[in-house]
Formats: structure tokens, C-alpha cells, sequence
């Protein structure tokens, strides 16, 4: 992996400085096999004062494509601790899944080796084009405690690979609805959200609560999670994870496939997100059940400069039929665990590369952010 990193700051009105950072990378995954990706941010730092905000204001740009087909474009503008009580950031995104997992719906989904030969070498998978525009306003209600409202445009268009393939049999079947395919969404979402982390994406200590609505067309969806960060020594961080949601009404594929949050949807259940070890979107459900543990080892640690962690995981996760409610339960969980090596470099760059292995083998992993 090649880094490089170009600076500058210029004073605004308001004495407020800005300086950027530049940067190309290279990865590896099992889904999109080799990666060339680059990274360009225009910030402003929050200055001497600690505060968990990872900077006053920002926008960024992110740009990826895969060997497999996969690409991404990303525009985030954020401004966490511009004004005080106040948090907003607008995402542009256009990316294409190439390689995505489509199995079929429910928990209980067969991944059997024999379906995947030369006359169907992508029958467990899909490839899912997205485009979309997410604004969100947080506003300080009292102390950690938040109130989230925002408000999403996107489409989503799904093609089959060539070969027989899980998908062509499931839109055949009407098992997938076809009349939602292509989808293009107007989501409206709100929530609370009471949060105590020290320091927002590199957290070692704190708590980050979340519950929140979602309407879109002709479904809803609601959305509870639990992530607390523990520090019991120096070096060493202990976060765990607990998170569900329930949906209503007729949602589309394209919804089922993901998991709401405050910050950005993400894929669920299965890949590095959700359930680290299984293929990405390996269970698709309206319901989703998560949990997760990790371990992250300071190997070596210079807290204001940089972080090398090692970390062991275990995650577990499950997804619920529609008509089925959303429990806790150990019945019917998915289980993965594995290991990562995480950089920390300053207060807002992370990289992690990892191994999963779950009960259908095992995924090599990257993020650019812990997997939660």
C-alpha cells in the first residue's frame, strides 16, 4: 500500500483554518478481489480544545474501483462542531456492487458449492448500481443526548450476472418483486441518539445509543442499537455491539438489503460491517439481529499521532422472515470470529485489514473506519 500526503492551511473569515490532506491507496478483499482507491479531504480542525468531533467541518472525496466491476464515488460535507448544538452533513454517493451476495431470502438460505460452476459461476451473486443524496441535522437536546432528523433520494437498479444465478430464479419466481426493481426511494428518517464516546471514530471509552424511524415508499423501518467502548487499560479497548430492526409495510430488495444508522446505512446481515467471516449480504430480512465483541490491542501507541491495534472480533447475527417479529434470541444466529490489524493515523483516518471465518469459510477483510 502506497501513502503519500499533501497539506496546506489558509485562515477564513472567522479565524478559522483549513488544510487538506491527499492520498491513493491499494487493498484487497475476497468479494472485489484488488482495490485502487484515493482519499482527498478539505478540513478544519477543532484546535486544542478535546472534543470527540473528529473535525470542526469537512469535505471530503472518495473514489474506488475494483478488478470485479465495483466502483465507488463518495462526496461527504460535514459539519459536526461548526455551530454549537448543531450537526449536518449531506452525502452524494454513486457506487456500483458488482460482486454482491444474493442468496435468497431468509435465515435459513443454502450456500451449496455444487450450484457455483462454469455455466453459473455468479449464482450467488448480484450486481446492485446506487445513487443517492442523504441530509441529516442533528440537534443537542441536553447534554450527550441528540435529535436526529433527515431526509434521503435514491435509486437502485440490480442486473443479473451471466449464468444461472439465485437472483434470475428468485425475479422469475416473484420471489423478488420485479415491479421494485429498478427502486428509486424518497426516505424521510428521525431519531434520538445519546452519545458519550471520547473520540467518534476512534473510540475508547463511551457509549453511542441510537433509535430511529425511516419511512419510504410503502414501507417503514425501525431501528435500535447499543455500542459501548470500555478502556480498562491504557492499551487495550473493549467495544461490543448490539443492534436490531424491524420492518413494515412492503419493502423492496433494495431496502432489505441494508441496516439504518445515524450516521450511513450499511449492508446487513453478512460482510464487514455486519457479520465479518460470511460473504457480503450473505441473509436477506426485513428483521435484523446483530451483536458483536472486539478486542483492540494498542501494539504500538502514540494517542495523538498514531495507533497500531491488533484485534480479535466475534460477531453473530441473524435476519427474520416478513411476519415474524424481531426478538432476542440465540435460535437460528449466524457466528463468525477472526482477527485485523487496525492504523490510526491522527484523529480521523483508520485502516483496518483483517481475516474472517464463519461456518461457510472465511472473507479477507478491509474498512476504512471500525467495523462499529
Amino acid at each position: 500500500m502506497a501513502l503519500a500526503a499533501l497539506g496546506g492551511a489558509s485562515p477564513l473569515a472567522g479565524q478559522r483554518v483549513w488544510t487538506n490532506t491527499l492520498y491513493p491507496y491499494a487493498y484487497y478483499t475476497s468479494v472485489d478481489g484488488f482495490w485502487i482507491a484515493g482519499h482527498f479531504s478539505e478540513y478544519s480542525p477543532l484546535g486544542f480544545a478535546p472534543r470527540p468531533e473528529a473535525n470542526g467541518a469537512a469535505v471530503t472525496v472518495d473514489g474506488a474501483a475494483s478488478t470485479q466491476g465495483s466502483y465507488l464515488l463518495l462526496v461527504d460535507a460535514e459539519a459536526p462542531a461548526l455551530w454549537d448544538g448543531w450537526r449536518v452533513g449531506l452525502t452524494l454517493s454513486a457506487n456500483r456492487d458488482n460482486r454482491l451476495g444474493f442468496f435468497g431470502p431468509g435465515n435459513a438460505t443454502v450456500n451449496d458449492a455444487d450450484s457455483v460452476g462454469p455455466g453459473s459461476p455468479y449464482f450467488y451473486k448480484v450486481s446492485r448500481s446506487r445513487q443517492y443524496a442523504r441530509l441529516t441535522v442533528q440537534r443537542r437536546v441536553i447534554g450527550a443526548l441528540r435529535v436526529l432528523a433527515g431526509a434521503q433520494l435514491e435509486h437502485t437498479d440490480f442486473r443479473a450476472l451471466p449464468g444461472a444465478s439465485a437472483f434470475s430464479r428468485d425475479l422469475t419466481a416473484g420471489v423478488v418483486d420485479s415491479t421494485r426493481i429498478p427502486f428509486t426511494d424518497e426516505l424521510v428518517r428521525a431519531g434520538l441518539v445519546f452519545d458519550t464516546r471520547d473520540v467518534e471514530l476512534v473510540p475508547h471509552s463511551g457509549v453511542l445509543l441510537e433509535a430511529l424511524y425511516a419511512a419510504g415508499r410503502g414501507y417503514n423501518r425501525r431501528t435500535a442499537s447499543a455500542k459501548v467502548y470500555v478502556n480498562p487499560t491504557e492499551k487495550l479497548v473493549i467495544a461490543g455491539r448490539l443492534a436490531a430492526e424491524a420492518m413494515g409495510g412492503r419493502p423492496p430488495l433494495a431496502a432489505e438489503l441494508e441496516m439504518e444508522s445515524s450516521e450511513l446505512p450499511y449492508v446487513a446481515v453478512g460482510g464487514y460491517r455486519s457479520l465479518r467471516g460470511y460473504y457480503d449480504a450473505r441473509f436477506t430480512g426485513p428483521g435484523k439481529l446483530l451483536g458483536g465483541l472486539e478486542a483492540r490491542y494498542g501494539l504500538l501507541w502514540a494517542p495523538t499521532l498514531f495507533e497500531l491495534d491488533l484485534v480479535a472480533f466475534y460477531d453473530a447475527g441473524r435476519v427474520f422472515d416478513a411476519g415474524q417479529s424481531v426478538t432476542l434470541t440465540t435460535k437460528g444466529l449466524h457466528q463468525s470470529g477472526g482477527g485485523a490489524l487496525g492504523f490510526r493515523f491522527g484523529r480521523n483516518t483508520v485502516l483496518t485489514f483483517g481475516y474472517g471465518r464463519g461456518g461457510e469459510g472465511g472473507q479477507i477483510l478491509f474498512g476504512t473506519s471500525w467495523s462499529f
